[in-house]
């Protein structure tokens, strides 16, 4: 029996700094997102803090990708890249990648 491969997920805590740029980015990401086997399980919904310090500003986005070389050549596709020409100015954030359970 083959092995099964596990999900992964793209963690990013994100802070908008530029509503008008980050449209693009959101509209070119979530393209490629979709494009590679990816979807959005979380996307920038209010977080409620329950231990701990973090920044208040920042929401989370999870996406789900089948496993983690599909979410790595999704980061380094050229349709990403599209979207990582518009990020700068339009939001700061930490981007984790993480491997599932199978």
């Amino acid at each position: 029996m083959p092995a099964q491969s596990k999900p992964a997920y793209v963690i990013s805590e994100v802070e908008i700094l530029d509503e008008a740029r980050a449209d693009i980015y959101r509209a070119r990401a979530s393209a490629s997102i979709e494009k590679y086997g990816g979807r959005y399980i979380v996307r920038a919904a209010p977080v409620e803090l329950i231990e701990g310090e973090r920044n208040g500003r920042r929401r989370f986005v999870i996406v789900e990708f089948p496993s983690m070389a599909r979410a790595r050549e999704w980061y380094d596709s050229p349709e990403y890249a599209e979207a990582l020409e518009v990020r700068g100015g339009a939001l700061a954030r930490t981007l984790t990648f993480v491997e599932g359970v199978g």
